[in-house]
């Protein structure tokens, strides 16, 4: 387990971006494109969603939320944010849907500890409230920590209290301790939803209807035939996203891919979310190459299936 530290605060988030999704066609479209059910989103919540290739590869993850009926906001690192714009934009044909990058427009923030307690209680995660003007989200908690992301008109003057700064690369480590993935460039294209856990965060609605990659990311929950899961780990070194995993002593292939990762905030090394095949769990793995600095697996905060069942 990781050392007991004091941490929260609050971060601006630089290094994530808005995507606006605008028009009376807006919900429509959205629907047709992300692995979440985001036609129904009301004005009271948020949700975590996915957009795949035809291959079912996830080229991006949001966080999104909607102003008013025919708005959309989408939050992501912003060195995807470029592509996936261009790529979304290909779909949007006839439909009545402007896409454009809000992030000149809009400014986001992590908070964590008491000043995210503050903004919303203790209401459910996903929800959505105001605060001082800005949108607040509740965020999964992690290491014991409320969390919320909150999104500000870009001039604001945003009110946390009496919050302490806290680092982007803090912040980044409570997004590795609170289990779920964030797509980035180094990921793209990378993992099937199943392989980084997205179904089992809600981040996949298996009843919506098609999307990109769609029969692909169903075919890996019915048929039961998803071989790699992604688990957390700590290590003396600190990982990378697109790290290869290996067992030690096997130089034939990589077990596995660091999906995101942040240095601890208190000590030397870092912790990491690793999609690993299941056949190599319980082995020594290692980071880089068969005689890499070693991983330490630690429990998630979510139960994870890590039987495979026979292909249908």
């Amino acid at each position: 387990m990781p050392d007991e530290i004091s941490i929260g605060g609050v971060c601006r988030l630089a290094d994530r971006g808005v995507i606006r999704a605008r028009g009376a066609d807006a919900a429509t479209f959205l629907q047709s494109q992300l692995t979440n059910d985001v036609a129904s989103l009301g004005a009271g919540s948020a949700r975590l969603a996915g957009f795949c290739s035809a291959k079912g590869r996830l080229q991006a993850s949001f966080i999104v939320w909607r102003p008013t009926d025919d708005e959309f906001l989408l939050s992501c690192p912003t060195d995807v944010l470029a592509p996936t714009l261009k790529r979304l934009s290909m779909f949007v044909l006839r439909a009545k849907c402007k896409l454009s990058d809000a992030s000149d427009e809009i400014a986001l923030f992590g908070v964590a500890g008491p000043a995210a307690t503050a903004m919303l209680g203790d209401g459910a995660v996903w929800q959505r409230g105001s605060h001082a003007g800005a949108t607040a989200i509740r965020l999964p908690d992690a290491a014991g920590l409320q969390r919320a992301l909150l999104a500000a008109p870009i001039a604001a003057e945003v009110d946390v209290g009496a919050a302490p700064v806290m680092t982007v690369a803090t912040w980044r480590w409570l997004e590795v301790e609170s289990g779920i993935v964030t797509i980035e460039a180094a990921t793209v294209d990378r993992f099937v939803p199943q392989m980084v856990n997205f179904e089992l965060v809600g981040g996949v609605d298996f009843q919506k209807g098609c999307y990109p990659g769609q029969e692909v990311v169903a075919r890996s929950q019915y048929r039961g035939t998803t071989k790699r899961r992604t688990l957390l780990f700590d290590c003396d070194s600190v990982p990378a996203e697109g790290n290869d995993v290996f067992v030690a002593g096997d130089v034939n292939e990589p077990a596995g891919t660091v999906a995101y990762a942040a240095p601890h905030p208190s000590r030397r090394g870092g912790s990491a979310l690793v999609e690993v095949r299941l056949a190599a769990l319980g082995a020594d793995l290692r980071l880089g190459g068969p005689d890499g600095a070693q991983l330490r697996q630690r429990p998630l905060p979510y139960p994870v299936p890590l039987d495979v069942a026979a292909p249908a």
